[in-house]
């Protein structure tokens, strides 16, 4: 059934991540009221409502949740606590925007995406990168057929020196699941395999490394950090994918590295009939005609609307007319399916198959 009402929304989780999904849905008046808001730091749940205007501010999560006005909610918080939370949403009838990765792990992504089939809600992974503008216009060349069969995909992300909120939930495994493979190489994952038309991957063969964590070293500027906290996740990943229709994809990315790098992040789709390449905001396409290489540079719109928004706008429209979304838990799923293998592989020493039990469930 089609809603004809503005989307009331709850936020739970009021910090970095949070306001930037407040200040996004604060744009789309017209279709949303932000309704209510909760952070562990009730000082900081305050601070937000008093800055967008919001009328309820909860101690829990639990509370927001139980809050039967609310139709749909954005979880914007630690990895840890994004399946429970979103699986008391579902449960709770609520439609979900769920911060990426969707899972700590491929057990908790399962469990999940089941609960989304059982309830029917929609639950959207925000990977902004999708709606970026080069993405976009790439995305087109490739729907009409100018890049022919994609074969090999290479990305990555490798920050020169980068590490986040050293000693918080960042860096601990155990609240995080992983360092920078789970934290931004699931965008480029995502991003890649959006590209490349979701092909279905069927084995991974990867490595992790921790050369600069464990040394304090390597330290960006992202979140404070907790010089008596932990650090057991790893510094750099890399990973080769296989799909069952024989394409392939690699992925690298670092939170720090001794490398000459420009710390943008980078897609580069090879084709049968073209290419192209994105690294940050510049993009382009690569071709061969009369026997020369042609070079066509792809420049960003020119846009009020952005990427958040259109991404933002997606999930409105997918609730008020019962669409999925193209960044669903699905495609959530398989991320986690990936990133728990190559971890399983870094361990392991061995090419990992992947398990597709979750089509039986």
């Amino acid at each position: 059934m089609m809603m004809t009402t503005k989307l009331r929304l709850g936020v739970i989780g009021a910090g970095n991540i949070g306001n930037v999904h407040l200040r996004v849905f604060d744009r789309l008046k017209h279709d949303v009221e932000l309704k209510a808001v909760t952070d562990a730091f009730s000082e900081l749940a305050q601070k937000r409502a008093e800055e967008y205007g919001i009328e309820k501010v909860y101690d829990t999560a639990e509370e927001l949740l139980a809050d039967e006005q609310l139709d749909a909610i954005v979880i914007a918080v630690p990895n840890k606590y994004h399946a429970p939370l979103t699986i008391q949403a579902l449960n709770a009838g609520k439609h979900v925007m769920l911060e990426k990765p969707m899972a700590m792990n491929v057990h908790d992504a399962k469990e999940i995406l089941l609960m989304q089939r059982k309830t029917g809600k929609v639950v959207m992974i925000p990977h902004q990168m999708r709606w970026e503008s080069i993405a976009l216009q790439v995305k087109e060349q490739i729907n009409r057929g100018e890049l022919g069969s994609i074969y090999h995909t290479k990305a990555g992300w490798f920050r020169r020196k980068g590490i986040p909120g050293w000693g918080t939930w960042f860096t601990q495994k155990e609240e995080s699941g992983g360092g920078p493979l789970i934290d931004i190489g699931v965008h480029l994952l995502d991003l890649s395999l959006y590209l490349m038309g979701n092909p279905k991957p069927v084995s991974v063969f990867g490595s992790t490394y921790a050369e600069f964590g464990p040394k304090k070293k390597g330290i960006g500027t992202w979140g404070k950090p907790n010089w008596n906290g932990v650090y057991n996740v790893e510094d750099l990943a890399s990973a080769f994918i296989k799909m069952e229709d024989g394409s392939t994809l690699t992925l690298d990315v670092s939170w720090a590295v001794h490398m000459d790098t420009d710390s943008q992040p980078f897609v580069h789709l090879l084709g049968s009939e073209g290419g192209a390449s994105i690294r940050g905001n510049k993009g382009k396409f690569l071709s061969e005609k009369f026997n020369q290489t042609v070079d066509v540079d792809i420049e960003p719109a020119d846009e009020e609307e952005g990427d958040r928004l259109r991404m933002s706008q997606h999930f409105v429209e997918c609730i008020r007319e019962g669409k999925e979304p193209i960044s669903n838990a699905l495609t959530g799923y398989t991320n986690n399916l990936i990133l728990s293998a190559i971890y399983e592989s870094s361990q392991t020493g061995r090419e990992v198959k992947l398990n597709w039990d979750i089509e039986k469930g």
